[in-house]
């Protein structure tokens, strides 16, 4: 499993929130995603490797700035992946 966490500018409410995470969903096999415009970022879960391009291109589709990305293996805890 592997978390991945983008740097995303431009998000502004719920809606945009909602608009990242579905593009994310639609254009790469996700086991979940979840963005915050609070922290600018968006937190990917995926069971495979992803291909980070195509990760940055989905949200940047969507009108918003996609950033840095950073990888790293995920870690089961008491309250699921993260």
């Amino acid at each position: 499993m592997w978390k991945y966490t983008i740097e995303v500018r431009g998000m502004m409410c719920a809606m945009c929130e909602s608009h990242v995470n579905d593009a994310v969903r639609r254009a790469l096999p996700v086991k979940s995603v979840r963005s915050s415009r609070a922290k600018n970022e968006t937190v990917v879960l995926a069971e495979q490797a992803l291909d980070e391009a195509a990760l940055r291109a989905a949200i940047t589709a969507t009108g918003y700035e996609a950033g840095g990305i950073t990888r790293q293996p995920a870690q089961k805890g008491l309250f699921g992946w993260h």
